[in-house]
């Protein structure tokens, strides 16, 4: 097993390009299945759940190019099946993306239940209701989905009970060839939904409303062209380096991603005591006083995402104060405070509450990656603990950054993966 060692008390300071957005490549993906040819996407991350999306569309028959790093051609002419296997749906619960495209290219498709995660079982009710809604029936049988369309696909008015991110992007893909138009009402906003709307109109889709409330979906009986098109730039790794700029003071110039996706964030961070200078294609981060304490609560966009908290929280732990730290999308995310409490973090649970009372340092210790952001924050709590920490279990951090050592080396970091015996391995908190 692997581990990320890091030793704290070193500058980090430099440049650093994030790649394109994870939770846009894994959709942009599954959308190519409805145009029959070969897309081209480009900026797509290296990271080990595009790896599992590509043999998710491999096996229902796609072929995929690797043409560089990070372009992907991908060709779904021959695709032929509509079922995914609960093997790799247990890997990546995105996978189930591929729902609503092959419900618009074939009228079905076999789904895996993706069951539960670390952060929560993300059940996907919403889907199943939201596409019954749009004349689709289900059934589960053996631990799988089976969506049909008896009578095609009708559009229809849908108001989703939260703005879930995946219900709607399956509700916008199952859409585009349905009879009539079909409203999504409190669709979830992210930027990540504002991209995969783009590459579907340019595919010959009519999607309007992309990052609103409302988004309508005018079917239409053309089929779906293949397009080139760049993956955007991936905010939340913005958003970790930028709170590793702002932990260790910087400063920090994070390069590749529109600063608008983190607009709340950075609100945030200002009242943190942390100095944000906005460009066109990034942001420089610095820090020259104190961290102040500064409440934060968790909401879909354009509200604090969720995927920003633990990095938040670790900065947080050594602010001068007490805050309250609220989680409203994921039951489970506070794991990575039991991790953060080894290092000689100060923070009490209650319920969907984190009480946050700041300390002057962290202490290096061994500790366990619980989810793809908790892991990086303890990676990023590594650099400002005296002493070193190694962080297991890091094929979560695999899962959504691509080259994270190495980024962090080049910002000054003294920081390695390595390879430890067995006998290291006996972790028990």
């Amino acid at each position: 097993m692997e581990a990320i060692q890091v030793e704290g008390g070193h500058p980090i300071t430099g440049e650093v390009r994030v790649e394109g957005a994870k939770n846009s490549a894994l959709k942009l993906m599954a959308a190519t299945i409805m145009a029959p040819g070969t897309t081209t996407l480009t900026n797509v991350p290296d990271i080990s759940d595009v790896h599992v999306m590509g043999k998710v569309l491999k096996r229902l028959g796609a072929t995929i190019d690797v043409v560089d790093k990070h372009t992907l051609k991908i060709d779904t002419s021959q695709v032929d099946r509509w079922e995914t296997p609960y093997q790799l749906v247990a890997q990546m619960r995105a996978s189930t993306a591929v729902l609503g495209p092959l419900l618009a290219r074939f009228g079905r498709a076999v789904v895996a239940m993706p069951g539960g995660c670390n952060i929560g079982a993300r059940k996907i009710d919403m889907h199943i209701l939201g596409l019954e809604a749009l004349g689709v029936h289900f059934e589960i049988d053996h631990g799988n989905i089976h969506a049909t369309t008896p009578e095609g696909i009708s559009g229809n008015t849908v108001t989703l009970d939260f703005a879930s991110v995946g219900a709607t992007e399956n509700l916008v893909m199952a859409s585009v060839h349905a009879k009539g138009t079909t409203t999504i009402d409190n669709a979830a906003r992210e930027p990540e939904i504002v991209d995969l709307a783009t590459m579907l109109n340019e595919m010959g889709a009519h999607v309007r409303g992309a990052g609103s409330p409302v988004i309508e979906i005018e079917g239409t009986d053309a089929p779906l062209h293949p397009v080139t098109h760049k993956t955007v730039g991936d905010r939340i790794e913005a958003g970790t380096f930028a709170a590793i700029g702002a932990l260790v003071g910087g400063p920090v110039r994070v390069l590749g991603f529109d600063p608008h996706h983190l607009g709340l964030v950075f609100k945030k961070y200002a009242l943190m005591g942390i100095d944000i200078e906005s460009e066109d294609d990034g942001v420089i981060v610095s820090r020259t006083s104190a961290l102040r304490p500064t409440d934060i609560q968790t909401l879909p966009f354009p509200g604090f995402p969720t995927d920003m908290q633990a990095q938040t929280m670790c900065l947080l732990a050594l602010a001068k104060g007490s805050c309250i730290v609220t989680e409203n999308v994921f039951e489970n995310r506070f794991m990575f405070a039991s991790e953060l409490s080894r290092m000689g973090a100060d923070i009490t649970i209650e319920g969907h509450h984190a009480i946050v009372h700041g300390v002057p340092r962290f202490s290096g210790a061994e500790v366990k990656a619980p989810d793809l952001r908790g892991g990086a924050a303890l990676v990023m709590a590594g650099l400002v603990a005296d002493g070193l920490t190694t962080v297991l279990d890091v094929h979560h951090i695999d899962r959504g950054y691509e080259a994270f050592v190495p980024k962090l080396a080049s910002l000054g970091a003294r920081i390695s993966r390595v390879q430890l015996p067995d006998e290291d391995l006996d972790y028990n908190g």
